[in-house]
């Protein structure tokens, strides 16, 4: 795995040493889907290239002995506290402009989980400023597990400085090549890459289950999103990642999702939540399709996992177990192929389901960009009737249609093309 470049390296490289005047380059995306990784392997290519790199991780100050007054006596968390502070950052930023000088290719900077430092961005701001005016050869690169909206709060002054590099959860390409998963084998474990269990140790599963709970739900809800929004109710937020991805799949009002949450709250706050939670690339809502968008947003919402990790990890099936429960199984292979199509879209491409007005006929999900539609039925068993896909078509005669699993495209092929390669291939 070690070997293995993500596609973003190289983008990542490209970005860092071409002629564009944009110093200030976010990786982000959700946590563990390996933007460190990312980072790392682009340093050693560009250390090779020529150019000097400087990797600081502000939630590990051990990695960072050189850069702050230390004390070995205190706890890790103290310790953070401690280097994770404005003036940390604006001593890292002097030396590094000081490398930057004596560099022949300039010097770049990798700041990682950059969120910690309180007010980071309008310091950030300032200190660009000051690097375009005096015109120093200094590229900086910030790493955050938060969506990008949530890393730079209020600061609209930072909009438009930073070239993105958004990274998303693995996909079936890459965890096959890698790890030699089946499609079915990645629609139960998701696009975790470290939480993958070995089978040689004891109780796997545990492992594997314990991990997608504390390190990949915990941290969200309790680094990425309480420590950088102000959420009212805290208990709520926990009880909705809790019981969204049990209904991932299911196309449900808000005023009923609300019957099922013991805290008390109103459809609004649950909706900024869930915006919240699909920010985090854990779940999000998908609306009904209609050529009249502003429709769309007022119907109820389909949920859908953006890593079928989340739903299958704490459902206490194995992996052989939840294939006979049909039921359960079917909504696991309908949410691996949403969250396929939503984690592959380019911007341009929105992803919804289609219901009819009466409710008789329904399409799984609707890829739509500019002139093109596309009506995706997905099937885990026996072959059925295609009354949907039909009546979609009927509806909407330019529109395109395919099946996924039996009697369509095969789920390893369906999942080795991006959302916008599908539009393309129909």
């Amino acid at each position: 795995m070690q070997n293995f470049h993500r596609t973003h390296v190289e983008r990542l490289i490209e970005f860092i040493s071409g002629t564009s005047d944009m110093r200030l380059i976010a990786i982000i995306g959700p946590r563990q889907v390996g933007k460190t990784t990312i980072a790392l392997q682009a340093r050693q290519k560009l250390v090779e290239a020529g150019f000097t790199c400087q990797y600081i991780a502000i939630d590990n100050p051990h990695l960072n002995q050189s850069d702050w007054p230390g004390d070995a006596g205190i706890s890790d968390t103290t310790l953070i506290e401690k280097f994770a502070n404005p003036k940390t950052l604006v001593n890292i930023w002097e030396s590094a402009r000081k490398a930057s000088l004596k560099s022949p290719r300039g010097h770049i900077l990798f700041l990682d989980e950059v969120q910690l430092i309180p007010q980071w961005s309008n310091y950030v701001k300032g200190l660009w400023d000051r690097d375009r005016m005096d015109g120093y050869p200094l590229r900086v690169v910030i790493l955050g597990s938060a969506v990008w909206q949530m890393l730079i709060g209020r600061n609209e002054s930072l909009t438009g400085h930073f070239r993105e590099l958004p990274v998303s959860h693995w996909s079936f390409k890459e965890m096959t090549k890698v790890f030699g998963l089946t499609a079915e084998q990645f629609m139960f474990y998701g696009g975790y890459p470290a939480s993958l269990p070995d089978e040689s140790e004891t109780s796997p599963f545990d492992y594997w289950r314990d991990y997608i709970a504390k390190t990949i739900v915990d941290s969200v809800i309790g680094r990425d999103i309480l420590g950088l929004k102000q959420i009212k109710k805290p208990a709520l937020m926990r009880q909705l990642i809790d019981i969204a991805p049990r209904y991932s799949g299911r196309i449900m009002a808000y005023n009923k999702f609300l019957g099922l949450l013991q805290d008390k709250g109103n459809a609004t706050t649950v909706k900024h939540y869930l915006n919240l939670l699909s920010n985090a690339g854990l779940i999000t809502t998908l609306s009904r399709y209609t050529p009249m968008p502003h429709l769309g947003i007022a119907s109820r919402p389909k949920f859908n996992v953006l890593n079928t990790a989340l739903m299958t990890a704490l459902s206490g099936y194995s992996f052989e177990e939840i294939q006979i429960d049909r039921s359960f199984w079917g909504r696991v292979v309908e949410s691996a192929v949403g969250a396929h199509l939503c984690n592959t879209r380019n911007t341009a491409t929105d992803i919804h389901y289609w219901r009819d007005k009466n409710g008789d006929y329904e399409v799984d999900f609707v890829i739509s960009r500019g002139p093109h539609l596309v009506g995706v039925e997905v099937k885990s068993g026996k072959q059925q009737t295609h009354r949907g896909l039909e009546a979609f078509k009927d509806r909407f005669p330019h529109a395109k249609t395919m099946i996924v699993g039996p009697g369509g495209f095969p789920f390893h092929e369906f999942l080795s093309l991006n959302t916008d390669e599908w539009i393309e291939y129909l």
